[in-house]
């Protein structure tokens, strides 16, 4: 976070405003008569218009294994194609690694952690975004300190991973739950049987 970026007010404009097209249904799979946007064709316009060409075997790995997961996380970044392709960024054409990090690393961990659409609904998810894709870019919001960027994009991501952990609780107490039923199940059905004997 070296450099100064654009404004986080006016990323977070530009998330509020982003488009139906980059909020439609993602294309799952590679097949091209299936309906939804063809994600690795938008990243790839993306990178165009930062000067790059997109390694195919990267824009094929653009998705994750679970349906669900990868549906979230090609839906983000979709969302995140939208903001990169803000005025401000294409006046300072973005390094090919650094774009294929963001959506390697920064997309996908913002994926597991919250609904890809919260983000361009949701103000301090918006804002989660905007500071993590700014910093893996090597940016900080404008008119920001280095150490007070650093400060709130701890603050915004520790939420996120908050979020996560107690999903994840949640989950396994749903696991838990029909673990324990499970065994009741089982445990009734024999003593039925012994009694039956």
């Amino acid at each position: 976070m070296n450099q100064p970026g654009p404004a986080l007010e006016a990323m977070l404009r530009r998330l509020r405003e982003t488009p139906a097209e980059f909020l439609a249904e993602p294309r799952i799979g590679s097949c091209t008569s299936a309906a939804g946007v063809a994600v690795s064709a938008l990243v790839h316009d993306l990178m165009r218009m930062h000067g790059h060409a997109a390694p195919a075997r990267w824009l094929a790995a653009l998705g994750g294994l679970d349906p669900r997961a990868r549906r979230n996380r090609l839906a983000l970044a979709m969302i995140t194609c939208w903001l990169l392709a803000d005025a401000w960024f294409l006046a300072r054409p973005l390094p090919l690694e650094a774009l294929c990090a963001v959506f390697d690393s920064a997309t996908p961990l913002l994926a597991q952690a919250t609904a890809a659409h919260r983000f361009a609904a949701d103000a301090a998810d918006g804002e989660e975004l905007v500071r993590v894709v700014l910093a893996r870019l090597g940016y900080r919001p404008a008119g920001e300190a280095a150490a007070q960027a650093e400060d709130r994009l701890a603050a915004v991501s520790g939420a996120a991973r908050r979020r996560l952990l107690e999903a994840s609780r949640a989950a396994e107490k749903r696991a838990r739950a029909v673990r324990e039923a499970l065994a009741r199940k089982a445990a009734q059905e024999a003593a039925d049987k012994w009694t039956r004997e």
